[in-house]
C-alpha cells in the first residue's frame, strides 16, 4: 500500500521523488555487447588485464560481487577473489552514449529530471500512483536500451536514495514516514546517504551507532559536536527528512580534475613537477574548451604508504592563463613533504560559476 506524500486538494496529486539508479551500469553496458557473459562474473576496469599493476575495478557484475569484488579494489585482488571472472576494459565512450540515451528517455517523460552522473537521476512528479510511474520508467528503459534499473520512491531525495538500496536489483521500493523507522532504526548510521566514515566515527564517540539512536539524539549535543548546520542536517536525515527539490536545470561542473597512478613510484622531484604540470595543462585545456574560468587550484598526493592528502590555493584573480595556473599548482605541491615515494598525483581546478 502506498503512503501519500505531500499534497492537498488545492495543489493536486501528491508530490513524489523517484530515484532512478541503473543496475550494475558499466557491466550491464558490456553485457549488451557480450550476451554470452550474462549470468557470469564480469569485472570492468583498466585495460581488462587482471595482472595490470595499480589498476582498479570500475564496476563488477552482481555475480562477481558475490565473491567480494567491488569498485575500487585492485584488479589483481579481484582476480584472486574471483579467478573465473571475465575481465573487460573500461569504455567511457560507450557508457556516455548509454547514459545519454537513458537520461533522454527520462527527460521525455515530462517531469523535472535531475541527472546525477552516468547512472542515476531523480524525477519529481505529482501523481496518485508513484509505483505505476516507476514501473513505467523501468519498462521504458528496458525496452529502449536493454538496461535494467531500480527505483526508490519517497517524498525527498535523500530518503528516495535510501529506498533504492531496498529496491536493488531491478525493483521498486517506497520508503516514507510510515515505514522509515521500522526499516531503518536498527541500521548503522552510515546507511544514511551523506553520513560517511568520519561522521560515523564521531557519532560513535557520542555513543550513537544506529539511525534510531541518531534520530533520538539531543540536537544541542549534535550542533556542539558538528556545528549548527551539519548537526541539524544529520538529525533531519535520521528522521527521514531531506531535500525535496528536483531541478531540471542542466548540471554545471564546479571543478575539473585529472589524476594518475604511476606504474613505478616517483622519487625524483623533477619528474613529480613535470607530472603535476602535465596534469594541470590537460585539465586546463578542458576548462578552456568549456568556456570556464579557474578560481582555485588543488593538488592531491598519495605516497607509497597510501597516505593521501589534498592541498588547495585560491588564485589572486580568476584566470585561464596556463603559466599562472601551473605556477600555482607547483606552489601548492611545495607545501607537501615529498620525502616518501609518490604513488599518485592529482590536480583539480575549481571553477567560477557561469554567468
Amino acid at each position: 500500500m502506498t503512503t501519500a506524500a505531500s499534497g492537498s486538494p488545492e495543489t493536486g496529486p501528491p508530490r513524489w521523488v523517484l530515484h532512478v539508479d541503473l543496475d550494475q551500469f558499466l557491466a550491464a553496458v558490456e553485457l549488451r555487447r557480450r550476451p554470452d557473459l550474462i549470468g557470469t562474473p564480469v569485472i570492468v576496469g583498466g585495460n581488462g588485464d587482471p595482472t595490470e599493476a595499480r589498476k582498479v575495478v570500475t564496476c563488477a557484475s552482481y555475480e562477481a560481487r558475490e565473491f567480494g569484488v567491488h569498485a575500487g579494489m585492485p584488479l589483481r585482488a579481484a582476480a584472486r577473489r574471483c579467478p573465473e571472472a571475465t575481465f573487460l576494459p573500461a569504455d567511457p565512450d560507450a557508457y556516455d552514449a548509454a547514459s545519454e540515451a537513458v537520461m533522454g528517455l527520462l527527460r521525455d517523460l515530462g517531469h523535472p529530471c535531475e541527472v546525477w552522473g552516468w547512472d542515476e537521476a531523480y524525477l519529481g512528479a505529482r501523481t496518485e500512483d508513484p509505483v505505476e510511474l516507476a514501473q513505467r520508467v523501468k519498462t521504458l528503459i528496458a525496452g529502449q536500451t536493454g538496461l535494467s534499473c531500480s527505483v526508490g520512491i519517497s517524498d525527498n531525495k535523500q530518503r528516495a536514495k535510501v529506498a533504492t538500496g531496498f529496491a536493488k536489483p531491478d525493483g521498486v521500493f517506497v520508503l516514507t514516514d510510515a515505514n522509515w523507522m521500522d526499516l531503518m532504526a536498527q541500521r548503522a548510521v552510515d546507511a544514511l546517504w551523506g553520513v560517511g566514515p568520519k561522521t560515523t566515527k564521531r557519532l560513535a564517540a557520542l555513543g550513537i551507532t544506529t539511525v534510531g539512536e541518531l534520530a533520538a539524539a539531543d540536537a544541542e549535543t549534535l550542533t556542539a559536536t558538528f556545528g549548527p548546520s551539519t548537526g541539524l542536517w544529520i538529525l533531519l536525515l535520521a528522521k527521514g527528512g531531506g531535500d525535496d527539490t528536483v531541478s531540471s536545470q542542466p548540471w554545471v561542473p564546479r571543478s575539473r580534475s585529472h589524476a594518475v597512478t604511476f606504474p613505478t613510484d616517483l622519487t625524483d622531484r623533477d619528474e613529480i613537477d613535470a607530472a603535476v604540470t602535465e596534469l594541470t595543462r590537460r585539465t586546463l585545456e578542458e576548462v578552456v574548451a568549456d568556456g570556464r574560468v579557474v578560481t582555485r587550484v588543488a593538488v592531491t598526493v598519495r605516497t607509497s604508504t597510501f597516505y593521501t592528502r589534498t592541498k588547495i590555493r585560491k588564485l589572486a584573480a580568476p584566470s585561464t592563463e596556463t603559466a599562472v595556473i601551473c605556477r600555482t599548482a607547483l606552489a601548492v605541491l611545495d607545501q607537501f613533504d615529498l620525502g616518501r615515494p609518490v604513488r599518485l598525483l592529482g590536480v583539480q581546478l575549481e571553477l567560477q560559476p557561469p554567468a
